[in-house]
């Protein structure tokens, strides 16, 4: 069988695997996969490779050095990921260990776009994270997102963060795992902030004091959320950059609760 013939066949055979045994349960958990039935075999093949695969990457110690290994190795799995999704748009899916491996290998190698549609997948039907992980698996979006994002020399755009938090807002989680993605968002909105062009095609209503607000909310609420999340400064230093364009809009909401957000004065000092 040819490499092209076999991803095709991975892919159908994902999807009807998943179309036929993958009834979104009442409780909105993903039925277990199947012991038998059309598609088990092949899954059960490309389940041993991704387990020796695993074990190759685990035999590396640098983590820097395992993520374009999993690069590498992601693409023996696109095409049934890639099945498994489009049953998922027909509401039917399966409790699958390759897409939701590849959701997680996605975000360590940092291809952010096809790790969050997998998640969007993942949380829609209930897919849980492997039993190694003790976190849930809107957390782990959320908190690796955010972790990468914080991190030094990061440049993840302001929409994946945006799309991160909107993928796992109803997501229970810790609130430190919670206020790590507002402290991403409210720093992205920052330099959105701080770089806005009033030209551009895609510049924002409201402009940069709009942005400067929507900065300091989600700050604020990262604060909350963890008094020891470390944006008191940044704070201060963005409310007083506000106050001189001006003050707060009028258009500015509450990142949470979506009701009309006021100054913020943090009550401690770092």
């Amino acid at each position: 069988m040819t490499s092209l013939a076999r991803r095709t066949r991975e892919r159908k055979l994902a999807q009807r695997l998943a179309e036929s045994t993958g009834l979104k349960s009442p409780s909105g958990i993903a039925p277990a996969m199947p012991e038998t039935g059309e598609g088990v075999n092949e899954y059960n093949v490309l389940l041993a490779a991704l387990q020796n695969d695993l074990r190759e990457i685990s035999d590396i110690q640098s983590l820097e050095a395992r993520n374009p290994v999993k690069l590498e190795k992601a693409h023996k799995y696109v095409d049934w990921v890639a099945g498994a999704l489009q049953a998922g748009l027909e509401e039917k899916a399966v409790q699958d260990e390759i897409v939701v491996t590849q959701m997680i290998w996605a975000l360590d190698y940092g291809n952010y776009t096809y790790a969050l549609i997998i998640a969007d997948h993942c949380l829609k039907h209930g897919l849980a994270l492997p039993e190694r992980y003790s976190r849930s698996l809107g957390c782990l979006v959320a908190e690796q997102v955010a972790e990468n994002a914080l991190a030094p020399d990061a440049d993840i755009p302001l929409e994946i963060l945006n799309r991160t938090h909107a993928l796992t807002e109803k997501s229970d989680m810790p609130d430190q795992a919670r206020a790590k993605l507002m402290k991403a968002l409210g720093r992205a909105l920052a330099d959105a902030a701080e770089a806005f062009d009033p030209e551009a095609d895609n510049a924002v209503a409201g402009g940069k004091p709009a942005l400067t607000a929507s900065a300091i909310d989600h700050l604020t609420l990262a604060l909350k959320l963890n008094k020891n999340i470390g944006v008191k400064k940044e704070l201060a230093a963005l409310e007083n950059a506000l106050e001189k364009m001006g003050g707060r809009p009028a258009a500015i909401t509450d990142p949470e609760t979506g009701d009309q957000a006021g100054s913020t004065d943090p009550d401690e000092e770092e």
